[in-house]
């Protein structure tokens, strides 16, 4: 049995859920370091990540998260603020541009390599119990990064067949990325979709969930766990994110309109659910008695769920309290199931 979902399954057993929370930017603050910086030197990405692990032992840890690691590697045009993430232009991306690219080595990109690096760290040192995640940039939201996001929700309705070959280009580069982190020791891979919230759900499993469906298949028996996360309201995507077999869904908050505990009856067998914390309410703007409350009402409404991880819908603002992280882990770990 995969990792995630042997510890996921222990600890429903025992009454309580593994506390997740993706909190990899906060941990800025906690070693007065930047995005740029820590995006860019893998040991200052490590001392991120090793001081939000002393402090509040996740169950299971990621890397910052950056979307623009793949694109940048493609040679996309990416700039890099110092106290922000890296942001990834539109360069015109198009069909015509796939030979060129796919003779691109993006495994010898040093950015890239330092995500590897930072995991790999993160495997020597971290304790054994800690999942170790890894973040890649779903196709869709590859390709959406490279030539504008409006453009390949068009391309998707108006030119099908050339959005097919830009995403099969698109996945064949995630999957070398992913053969670095597992290397590197990564147990879970998240692949992160939120361009493809844009489609409808034929579309959404033409250029998205079918290609992840590729990505299970190719790491079927490695013991990895694949995560399928996107932003914004994916209620009328369900059914295709679960049919692309990956072992867990991580989705938004109930802001933007996901409901877990409906979520939670349309999922089947052994997938499980991670979310859904706001990253932008109580946890960034309230005190931590707000935060206590909301994690614990939704853990209340979870309690029929098997499988299910406290989670955040997003990654924390670097700006989130500490002493709020601190009553969500605090509210995770106290909370019994069935018992509160």
């Amino acid at each position: 049995m995969k990792t995630l979902l042997k510890n996921v399954q222990e600890s429903y057993r025992e009454g309580r859920r593994l506390v997740c929370p993706l909190i990899g930017f906060p941990g800025l603050q906690m070693t007065n370091s930047t995005i740029k910086l820590a995006q860019q030197n893998y040991g200052e990405h490590y001392k991120v990540l090793r001081a939000l692990v002393e402090k509040y032992q996740p169950d299971l840890v990621f890397p910052l998260m950056d979307l623009s690691v793949e694109a940048n590697a493609l040679g996309a045009y990416t700039i890099f603020p110092k106290e922000d993430s890296a942001t990834v232009l539109k360069d015109g991306f198009s069909a015509d541009d796939l030979e060129k690219h796919s003779r691109i080595n993006i495994a010898s990109d040093t950015r890239l390599l330092g995500y590897v690096e930072t995991v790999r760290l993160a495997n020597i040192s971290f304790p054994e119990q800690i999942v170790k995640g890894a973040y890649v940039t779903g196709p869709f939201s590859l390709i959406g990064l490279l030539m504008g996001a409006e453009e390949a929700a068009i391309a998707a309705i108006m030119d099908p067949d050339t959005l097919l070959r830009l995403c099969e280009f698109a996945v064949e580069r995630i999957l070398e990325y992913i053969r670095l982190l597992i290397g590197a020791g990564a147990q879970v891979i998240c692949v992160l979709e939120p361009t493809a919230v844009m489609l409808g759900p034929e579309e959404f499993e033409r250029f998205s969930a079918a290609f992840i469906r590729h990505i299970v298949s190719s790491y079927k028996y490695t013991g990895v766990s694949i995560v399928y996360h996107t932003c914004g309201n994916t209620m009328h995507l369900i059914e295709q994110m679960v049919g692309a077999q990956v072992d867990a869904l991580s989705l938004d908050s109930p802001e933007v309109g996901v409901a877990l505990p409906e979520v939670a009856k349309r999922i089947r067998g052994n997938t499980i659910l991670m979310g859904n914390i706001n990253p932008t309410g109580a946890i960034l703007t309230g005190k931590p008695e707000d935060v206590h409350a909301e994690v614990t009402g939704l853990l209340r409404s979870m309690d029929d769920c098997e499988n299910f991880v406290l989670s955040t819908g997003c990654d924390l603002p670097q700006e989130v309290p500490v002493e709020n992280i601190q009553a969500f882990m605090d509210a995770g770990r106290s909370y019994r199931i069935g018992k509160g």
